[in-house]
Parts: structure tokens; C-alpha cells; sequence
């Protein structure tokens, strides 16, 4: 397998602290991972580890084939955390030096506002990155990280404080560099962004793995066997549902309820039992939220 990261047995301690524990980890060229876990987990020591900014107390690493990402820097875009840029400087100013920086020699006045136009900034480059706002500085920030067409992209938090709109236009343009091609590891707390951009997950928790597995597989090991169930006429008699085949127990919350199957029951032959018995308007298998495994797994 041509692995993008590859991480042996990788610990990072800070005094007493043991912020990543005996980490085992590999990427492969073309995925795109979540790296998911409440804060304090580990995630972002392991991606600054990733990243050559920390040093793991023992362990190996390798990015793009290469023992170390400084070796590498040109083939990586990185959004760190803490976001950074140079506040006095102007926004195309600013673009134009990040390109120079990554070796993109050709990057024009009008690619920068060309970026900026996609991103929803027309007409900043002239203002100074001061003046922006947090989410806006997002966004210039985020173009500084994929101007250069990465092959890795690592995004620590992207989503952090940006409103609802913001939040689909950089994750469409995340599912778009991975179209490209790139390699992306994208780092969350808030675990429903990962289910909605991500293939796999790397689930952390105390600075230890306990979650490495593609998304339709934990989704599928981790099923209840559990139905959800509306009715098409509102106030519709549901108490027949108790009786049918399979059926362990009915919760109601509103007008929707939650069928929990029994062991070993069919689904899909309770699903159609269930449309026979009361007309629905919404019918399908209940799947567990990424929460809910996690909490799941660490309790």
C-alpha cells in the first residue's frame, strides 16, 4: 500500500502528561480521514507530530514517503489550529507571498482574486488581513493552504467558529481537493462534521487510539437494529407496530418513533412488516451518530 503518513508506535508526553500513547497509524495516498475525539484527546499534538512543529519522545514517522514533512513542505497544506496570519500585510499581498513560499511561481493578481471570487471575498485583496473578520480570515487562510494544490492537506478544526453557510461552502471545497486527488486528514470535535465529509475514522480519546475503521463499516458493526417510523396521517394508531414479528419495543417522541428490533431480527422484513401494518411517511434503519459510538467505546 503507498501510504501518505505511516506512524509506529508514536508517543508524546508534556511533564507528567501523556498527550499521545503507543500511536499506530496509516494513511493511505488518496483518503480522507477524520480525526475525531473530544479536546485533550491527542489530535492536534499528533497532527503538529505529523507535521515536524513537535517531536515524539519515541516512535517513527514518515509523510509522502519521507522521514520528516519538513522534507516534504511543498506537497503539504496545513491549517493549523491556532489561526495565524500577517495582520498588517493585505490579502493579495499575503496570498501572493504564501505562493512564492510553496514554489508556485506562476500565481497571478488575478488567481488570487480568482480564489477569493470562490471563497465569497470579491474585492479584499486590497484590504488588510486586520480587517477582516475571524471567518473571513478563515477562508484566506484556508486558499493559503490549498493554492499550491497539496498532496496532503491537513486541516485542524477548519469549521471552528464559522456561521452554517460558511461551513458548506469550505466543505465543498475540502470534497473538491479531494477530488483532485489530495490526501486530507481533518481534524474535529464536533464528530457530525466528520460523518458528513469523511471516509474513515480515527476516533482518539485520552491520547489513545480506540476507533480506526472506514465509516459505513463502524456504522454498520455499531447498528442497534433499530427502525425510525412516522406515520403518513398524523395521529395515526401506531400500537399495532408492538405486535409484529421482531419487534422488541416502540418510543415515541412527538409524532416519530423509534422501533427497537430484537436480536437477530430481520430489518429489512420488519421494515416492510411495519409499512403493511400503518402507512408511513418516514421509514428507515436508525443508525448511530459517531456520539454515540464514541461514548459507546470510552464508557
Amino acid at each position: 500500500m503507498n501510504l501518505a503518513i505511516s506512524v509506529a508506535g508514536v508517543t508524546k508526553t508534556f511533564g507528567s502528561t501523556v498527550a499521545v500513547d503507543n500511536l499506530d497509524l496509516a494513511v493511505p495516498m488518496g483518503a480522507l480521514y477524520g480525526f475525531i475525539g473530544p479536546n485533550g484527546a491527542g489530535k492536534t499534538t499528533t497532527l503538529r507530530m505529523i507535521m515536524s512543529i513537535l517531536f515524539p519522545d519515541r516512535g517513527e514517522l514518515s509523510v509522502l514517503g519521507r522521514p520528516a514533512a519538513i522534507e516534504a513542505k511543498d506537497r503539504i497544506g496545513y491549517l493549523p489550529e491556532e489561526r495565524g496570519v500577517y495582520r498588517k500585510m493585505r490579502v493579495g499581498a499575503f496570498l501572493m507571498y504564501m505562493a512564492r513560499l510553496k514554489g508556485v511561481k506562476d500565481f497571478s493578481p488575478e488567481r488570487v482574486a480568482a480564489w477569493l471570487e470562490r471563497l465569497h471575498l470579491p474585492g479584499v485583496q486590497d484590504k488588510k488581513c486586520e480587517e477582516l473578520s475571524k471567518g473571513m480570515l478563515q477562508k484566506v487562510q484556508l486558499i493559503a493552504a490549498v493554492l499550491h494544490a497539496p498532496d496532503l492537506l491537513i486541516l485542524d478544526e477548519p469549521f471552528s467558529g464559522l456561521d452554517p453557510v460558511n461551513m458548506r461552502l469550505l466543505r465543498e471545497l475540502i470534497l473538491a481537493e479531494h477530488r483532485r486527488g489530495a490526501t486530507i486528514i481533518f481534524s474535529t470535535h464536533v464528530m457530525v462534521h466528520a460523518e458528513e465529509i469523511c471516509d474513515h475514522i480515527v476516533m482518539l480519546h485520552q491520547g489513545r487510539k480506540v476507533l480506526d475503521e472506514d465509516l459505513v463499516s463502524v456504522q454498520r458493526r455499531h447498528d442497534p437494529r433499530a427502525l425510525i417510523f412516522e406515520p403518513f396521517e398524523r395521529g395515526a394508531d401506531a400500537s399495532a407496530l408492538a405486535a409484529l414479528d421482531g419487534v422488541d419495543k416502540i418510543t415515541r417522541d412527538g409524532g416519530t418513533y423509534r422501533i427497537d428490533l430484537r436480536e437477530g431480527a430481520d430489518p429489512v422484513r420488519a421494515m416492510r412488516a411495519v409499512a403493511a401494518a400503518v402507512p408511513p411517511s418516514r421509514l428507515e434503519v436508525h443508525r448511530p451518530s459517531l456520539e454515540d459510538i464514541f461514548i459507546g467505546l470510552v464508557t
